[in-house]
């Protein structure tokens, strides 16, 4: 009991210590407190208030009525979800297009911010980063014009390759399932590249240039630099973008593929978002889509719980 009760003394004395520790920050720090309140505001405005909202998931939701005047449900649409026949295609197209932007869309970022960090001209590497960052601000219904201009059957691509002799005919660059993925991860990559690597182009910044002059003395060369000295310097950016990446493994949007998808394509495209988006919103069954949301949602935090464990025992770099 004597060892308990010392265990106990030591966790409240913990907690006594780290609220005078706040209240301290409280008076030495007050200016940045008084600049957070707004965002503090904010953020529980739109951000935990809505939160409310996953009540509905358990509820038979009825739109005009409050939650908790709606009849209990429990687990019915959770367990409705996970016996849906069409489940494991949803799984696997969420998984194979999550995996190849956590694959090919991750590590792109990377290797265009390396090579921009070598350019030497300061203009040359402004431009260059001005124009990859356009695609981030194109919304995905003009990105979605761009795509159908592209690829349709009286496409450019279609009368390049038909020019050229490539084809004899029109390839069903859209219509036809297999391509989705693909054409899915480069329309991808293309709007997210520029704008994901500017963290990774932070973190360069802070790389110290002795490093840069030491590894000139003992002859390195520039891809040398790179992996020594440059990649081993941003490598816990990379462990926790990674970390935060795992946690969004089941989500693959629904706005492309509402746009770019149709019914020839859809075994292809038809995710766990999409679903969500159809039963939640279109047709009304807003328990449902609640339901889906928060198993996705709670999944994907227990993903980051598991890969920030391994990256802390293998890499000693984690979120907590």
């Amino acid at each position: 009991m004597k060892v308990q009760g010392t265990a106990v003394d030591k966790n409240l004395t913990k907690k006594a210590n780290g609220f005078s520790k706040f209240l301290k920050s409280l008076k030495t720090q007050k200016q940045l407190w008084l600049l957070s309140i707004p965002i503090i505001i904010w953020v529980v405005i739109f951000a935990y208030y809505p939160m409310y909202g996953i009540l509905m998931a358990f509820v038979d939701y009825i739109p005009g009525k409050e939650i908790f005047q709606c009849d209990f449900v429990g687990l019915k649409y959770f367990k409705q979800f996970i016996t849906n026949p069409s489940i494991w295609t949803l799984l696997r197209n969420t998984f194979a297009m999550s995996g190849l932007s956590l694959t090919f869309g991750f590590f792109t970022p990377i290797i265009f911010a390396l090579m921009l960090n070598e350019i030497g001209r300061a203009k040359a590497r402004k431009f260059i980063q001005t124009v990859s960052y356009l695609p981030h601000f194109i919304s995905w219904i003009v990105a979605g014009s761009m795509v159908y201009l592209m690829l349709s059957s009286d496409g450019i691509l279609n009368n390049l390759l038909i020019s050229f002799g490539v084809s004899d005919t029109s390839v069903p660059f859209l219509t036809k399932g297999e391509y989705y993925w693909t054409i899915y991860t480069i329309v991808n990559i293309w709007k997210s590249m520029g704008w994901s690597s500017i963290i990774y182009l932070s973190a360069m910044s802070g790389v110290d240039e002795e490093l840069y002059q030491a590894g000139a003395i003992d002859g390195l060369g520039r891809l040398g630099m790179v992996r020594h000295i440059t990649l081993p310097s941003i490598a816990p950016t990379i462990v926790l973008l990674w970390i935060l990446g795992i946690g969004n493994i089941l989500s693959a949007g629904f706005d492309y593929h509402l746009i770019i998808g149709n019914d020839a394509t859809r075994p292809y495209w038809d995710v766990i978002d999409t679903y969500s988006y159809r039963y939640g919103v279109q047709q009304g069954f807003y328990s449902m889509g609640t339901a889906v949301s928060l198993m996705k949602s709670v999944i994907g935090f227990l993903f980051v719980c598991i890969t920030n464990y391994i990256s802390k025992k293998l890499t000693d770099t984690s979120i907590f």
